[in-house]
């Protein structure tokens, strides 16, 4: 396996995919060039799966062509309806695909320290047509799940955890992606693993994965069977042999990250102003972002500093603002209201996400600190 190229950057964005050799995935096409599958389940899919389960340490993945539709059709297996807990820190797939399935999203604010869904205002928003929770291990950091699950058991709710930026992220207990009851990854270019568009179900038993699958495919059982108004969410061959190519180099291009994660923290620890969002318990990351929060203290708002790396041809990102809530499609929501959700107010008004990826170069990461230092 070659070493992942490190080299000098000449614009750098908050981001770049990882892709393995070219001449490593020829193999790979010539194969579905030969046997002609190029989805429904083809052998690349179901070899996928399987390096999926054993990689992530879970019994079932469901496969599907992008993490939104994962999304979309998760709720759909659990018969998820009327209202949704969720956050507004997020990616908006992760509310777009309560709209999509008719139902109501419910907006609760974060924690301050670890951005996600804070359980103790959960309650407070539960009503009778409350029937889910939808949180976001934000930045692969996890949820306070027991709090989360406890919620759950009590008021008899679904936990559909959005894992689009846990890839690999573990706790004492091993893989995240096991709470809940269900977990749904994204192998969107943006993220840690890709393949190219893609993205995943994690299910407890193959009773769930069955129906998923059914739902996933038009809702067809066989031939002339249809059982679900399902969709089509198939990931193609090809996504699914880049996915099994991508697995050879997962672990050494997370290591990389973290070598870029430490050197970001040890840079900036110094600097008045910016403060590094912490761990949150998980004993294995993946380090897909690197978020800051760029406080009071700090000479320049966000925005000003964002405007200022960009100026200089580093590309970060506000992650995540503005607020899903106050989207058009959202903001008339009571939930959405800024005075219920200050905290998240406050983060989103504060966050930048410094570049980071597999081929940063340690001279870049010294260049875009010393500009946020001056």
């Amino acid at each position: 396996m070659a070493n992942i190229s490190v080299k000098p950057q000449s614009k750098v964005f908050v981001t770049q995919p990882f892709l393995p050799p070219l001449e490593e995935f020829l193999p790979y096409l010539q194969q579905i060039w030969d046997n002609k599958i190029l989805t429904n389940g083809g052998p690349f899919h179901v070899q996928f799966e399987r390096a999926l389960c054993e990689h992530l340490g879970v019994e079932h993945v469901a496969l599907f062509t992008n993490g939104t539709l994962a999304l979309v059709t998760a709720l759909q297996s659990l018969r998820i309806t009327g209202e949704v807990i969720t956050t507004p820190y997020s990616f908006v797939a992760t509310s777009h695909s309560l709209l999509w399935n008719g139902i109501r999203p419910i907006f609760v604010d974060i924690d301050p320290k670890t951005l996600n869904l804070d359980p103790s205002k959960i309650e407070a928003a539960i009503t009778p047509q409350t029937t889910a929770i939808l949180p976001v291990h934000c930045y692969g950091h996890p949820c306070d799940v027991e709090a989360i699950q406890r919620i759950a058991d009590i008021y008899n709710l679904k936990v559909i955890y959005d894992a689009a930026h846990a890839f690999g992220v573990e706790d004492a207990g091993g893989s995240i992606l096991r709470h809940g009851d269900l977990s749904v990854l994204s192998f969107h270019a943006t993220k840690t693993f890709s393949t190219f568009e893609g993205g995943a179900i994690v299910c407890p038993d193959a009773k769930t994965k069955q129906r998923i699958d059914h739902l996933k495919n038009f809702g067809f059982v066989d031939e002339t069977t249809v059982v679900a108004p399902g969709i089509n969410g198939k990931m193609s061959e090809f996504n699914a042999a880049l996915g099994l190519l991508q697995l050879n180099y997962i672990d050494e291009a997370i290591s990389r990250r973290a070598e870029i994660d430490a050197k970001y923290r040890s840079l900036l620890s110094p600097v008045p102003g910016i403060r590094c969002v912490p761990d949150n318990g998980e004993t294995v990351r993946n380090h897909g972002y690197f978020p800051v929060l760029v406080g009071p203290e700090y000479p320049l708002t966000r925005d000003a500093l964002y405007d200022k790396l960009k100026a200089r041809g580093y590309h970060a990102r506000r992650y995540f603002y503005p607020l899903i809530s106050d989207f058009p499609m959202y903001r008339g929501l009571p939930s959405a209201r800024r005075d219920n959700l200050p905290v998240a107010t406050q983060m989103a008004e504060q966050v930048l996400c410094l570049p980071i990826f597999p081929a940063l170069d340690h001279q870049t990461v010294e260049d875009i600190v010393a500009i946020i230092a001056e």
